[in-house]
């Protein structure tokens, strides 16, 4: 019985002295490859052996889109009220509270001006962690704000959009940022100033039906979710089933919806390539 009895006690750690593998050292993405994450931020937050493109927020796209990460933020600290006095399983002022809280943001998107290889533009970045990127009357104010400092500058102008959509605790006042949005960005094709749509994963509902869709360009990185409606809402309602592939940015890009699809690691390059062409500009190798 000898065999199943320890005889000596060996190497011991005590309790205070174990630690846990810190969390964050690894990413897995969904095809079940592992990443070191520092070689993942090293690589545009790409995973290396399959090419998928994790969610990132404006920080990452800031950093990556302006030159040495140097830029001014515009209007940065407007928030939502609550005027409707919206209340469902947790009032509407507790979700914006706990957002900010959670994110360090004031609303679901930021807008910043700086200059991109030395041209300057204004980017208004959706952020997907503030409630799920969702569009409120605040994201309609920033873009329209945005929209109109291009305007008075001269300035080109980019959107990048990550959303579930139009914010349902704001009702019909989050309808209305469809209109105002599209209404600024018909002002920018008055002026001729370029705008471009970069759609990210996912972009849905109402900023699909508004000005995700609306650039000189509208261009989208690999394998993003792109729809109005999303694929198990369709299937509900048509009750057939969905082609391989459908509503992500290779399926829109076949039939016509987008113009491009540009790995981010060649967004910056493609960016200021697009903003050359539409600028009749001297195009840069």
């Amino acid at each position: 019985m000898a065999w199943f009895k320890r005889k000596e006690k060996g190497i011991q750690t005590s309790t205070d002295e174990k630690r846990d593998t810190p969390k964050g050292l690894w990413y897995k993405s969904p095809t079940g490859k592992i990443v070191d994450t520092e070689e993942l931020a090293k690589n545009f937050y790409v995973s290396p052996e399959d090419g998928y493109h994790v969610r990132v927020g404006s920080n990452e796209y800031f950093e990556i889109l302006f030159d040495d990460n140097n830029y001014k933020e515009l209007n940065e600290n407007l928030t939502s009220k609550d005027p409707l006095e919206f209340e469902d399983k947790k009032k509407y002022v507790d979700r914006l509270k706990d957002a900010r809280k959670k994110t360090n943001l004031k609303d679901a998107v930021r807008t910043a001006v700086g200059k991109s290889k030395g041209k300057d533009i204004v980017i208004a970045c959706m952020d997907f962690s503030f409630i799920g990127g969702s569009m409120g009357s605040v994201v309609g104010e920033k873009i329209a704000r945005a929209a109109d400092y291009s305007l008075k500058n001269n300035i080109p102008f980019m959107i990048i959009s990550k959303s579930g959509g139009a914010r349902m605790m704001e009702a019909a006042l989050s309808l209305m940022q469809l209109a105002k949005t599209s209404s600024k960005l018909a002002q920018l094709a008055e002026a001729k100033i370029p705008y471009i749509s970069l759609c990210t994963d996912p972009t849905t509902g109402g900023t699909t039906a508004s000005f995700a869709m609306l650039g000189d360009v509208n261009i989208s990185e690999p394998g993003a979710l792109i729809a109005f409606a999303g694929p198990r809402i369709v299937k509900d309602t048509t009750g057939k089933e969905l082609p391989d592939g459908f509503q992500k940015a290779e399926f829109v890009l076949e039939h016509g919806f987008l113009d491009f699809i540009t790995p981010r690691a060649a967004l910056k390059d493609k960016i200021n390539l697009y903003l050359d062409l539409l600028q009749n500009n001297k195009v840069r190798a």
